[in-house]
């Protein structure tokens, strides 16, 4: 049996790679396991690079889970979003953001094909080699290589506009939670971008906005409702973590019901909103936790 203890530093980074592919924080631990599972197969020293063995595994597993995810997604009621990863405050000293991560750019990665998606997240942010990739999708590696161009070119020109500066995506964030519950309407508007758009995933579960919310105006209405149902009481609202930047927590313990909301911010002003509320997204929070 392959040794344990290689596996086990290579999981953080396989979960990372899985994520990223699939958007699903349920579908990213199913490749872990079944990596695991394959692993554990593996007769000792077989496998020359564990690391690259591993890797060519579970972005397989990845890949070939993203066609029928494709097919479920496009038939989705209402915008669709990745499902979000909640964790505590990151280090005080980290200064920028993880912008492969965020739910606004796993959003644009689902405009790629799988082949594009699989060759831009292996080889741009985990800088894994053409001809590895190649055996990962079935492609030649200059066709791998075409495909990360493609997609990179692509991910440029629809990538939201957005700050790498914690401090400032952070201030932008308390702005709006302080503004939503204390009814500074006008305030709000201050800090929203005239073009902002605020996406809602309910997924025909819960009452959500079925199109996306588009321009200032229009989001500062939007908001209104959420505060009209916001009572501080039962609920609470808190800056969390959220797919590696800060972001806002509402749960509700008394109805069981979550919602995560995820930012990009850029010159100071919020340019995007995305809110999950569907709960098949969240049962992998801990509602006592958060």
């Amino acid at each position: 049996m392959a040794d344990l203890a290689v596996f086990e530093r290579e999981r953080k980074r396989l979960w990372g790679i899985a994520y990223r592919i699939t958007g699903s924080v349920a579908d990213a631990e199913d490749a872990v396991q079944e990596t695991w599972l394959r692993w554990q197969r593996l007769p000792d020293d077989e496998a020359d690079d564990p690391r690259s063995y591993l890797t060519t595994v579970i972005s397989r597993l990845c890949y070939d889970q993203l066609g029928s995810a494709r097919a479920r997604r496009e038939s989705y009621v209402g915008p669709w979003l990745p499902e979000p990863v909640v964790t505590d405050s990151g280090p005080e000293d980290r200064v920028t953001l993880d912008e492969s991560v965020g739910l606004a750019m796993l959003t644009v990665l689902e405009r790629l094909t799988p082949a594009e998606r699989t060759a831009f997240i292996l080889h741009d942010v985990f800088a894994v080699p053409f001809k590895e990739i190649a055996d990962v999708v079935g492609r030649t590696p200059d066709s791998v290589r075409q495909l990360a161009s493609r997609a990179r070119r692509r991910v440029r020109a629809d990538a939201p506009r957005r700050s790498v500066d914690r401090g400032e995506h952070r201030r932008a964030v308390e702005a709006f939670l302080s503004a939503v519950l204390g009814g500074d309407f006008d305030g709000l508007l201050e800090i929203l971008d005239p073009g902002v758009v605020w996406r809602s995933d309910g997924g025909g579960k819960v009452t959500a906005a079925r199109l996306p919310v588009i321009g200032d105006e229009k989001a500062v209405r939007f908001a209104r409702h959420l505060a009209r149902d916001y009572d501080p009481e039962t609920m609470s609202a808190s800056v969390r973590e959220v797919n590696g930047a800060p972001g806002l927590v509402v749960t509700d313990p008394v109805g069981d019901r979550v919602i995560v909301f995820a930012f990009s911010v850029h010159g100071g002003l919020i340019t995007e909103i995305d809110a999950v509320i569907n709960p098949e997204k969240l049962r992998h929070l801990d509602l006592g936790s958060l």
